[in-house]
């Protein structure tokens, strides 16, 4: 077993947590995403035993980390939603260079690697940056954990792209607190449901992803260093309005930027 995933799990976990952050990202940060991918995708191979001892430690880690810190995530984003978001995108302009560097783009990028980064960027722009979260939904019927189920299933297909966040597509569709109020009270029905829909979402998005990275690696990365500069738009929480939350801004971008510094040191 890989047991330094577990720290890597309870990162990715609490990210995933926030709507307009990817864990993907993170296990770009990290310096594992190929590793992340690969291991989802030989799961059925006869290197299972080799893959699971990958996956286990770090689906133990995020599965401590979402159900130790939605509480925590939902207070933070309740009283103090600005100083957050500013946090995590100090934490995304920080991993920018990783990327950069992981992707070798100085040697390696060439004109369509640039267009690609920079549909990257637009599509993600072009989500809607405020939409309609939904109530938490009281009364469930059949049709509700359908759709609990395909949300989950997107959700994670998203997850697993470096700058597209599930989190943010459970927002867009709708069931972002159902989903949280669930997790947060341990409603067992709503986290079976939602659990399955994410396993097989990942599982199928990891085969996609696989395939790109193995044929088309350069153009893959041009795109994901595209899709994590266009999530700086979408988490971006306005500017300051008076001195004080200017000063905690400036404070919390800073320590971002500095733990992806740290993190990414560390694993590289």
């Amino acid at each position: 077993m890989e047991w330094k995933n577990i720290y890597r799990g309870m990162v990715m976990g609490t990210v995933d947590l926030i709507p307009g952050i990817s864990g993907g990202t993170i296990a770009v940060l990290l310096g594992f995403y190929d590793r992340l991918i690969a291991a989802i995708n030989g799961i059925f191979s006869r290197e299972w035993k080799k893959h699971l001892a990958f996956l286990i430690p770090l689906g133990v880690g995020m599965a401590t980390a979402i159900f130790t810190f939605s509480r925590v995530m939902n207070w933070l984003l309740k009283y103090y939603e600005q100083p957050t978001y500013y946090f995590f995108l100090g934490l995304i302009i920080g991993i920018l260079p990783y990327l950069f560097r992981e992707s070798e783009a100085r040697t390696t990028f060439k004109w369509q690697h640039i267009l690609l980064l920079a549909i990257g960027i637009i599509l993600i722009i072009l989500l809607p940056l405020s939409p309609n979260e939904g109530a938490i939904i009281e009364h469930k019927t059949l049709s509700t954990y359908i759709l609990l189920f395909f949300s989950g299933f997107v959700a994670s297909a998203a997850m697993i792209l470096p700058g597209i966040s599930g989190s943010f597509v459970l927002v867009v569709i709708g069931v972002y607190k159902t989903i949280m109020h669930g997790v947060s009270t341990f409603d067992l029905k709503v986290i079976i449901v939602v659990g399955i829909g994410i396993a097989l979402g990942i599982l199928t998005m990891s085969k996609i992803i696989h395939y790109f990275l193995m044929h088309y690696r350069t153009a893959t990365f041009a795109l994901i260093i595209g899709l994590v500069i266009g999530s700086i738009f979408v988490i971006f929480p306005g500017w300051a309005h008076n001195l004080s939350q200017l000063v905690i801004s400036i404070l919390v971008f800073t320590i971002g930027l500095f733990a992806a510094y740290v993190l990414g040191k560390v694993e590289y």
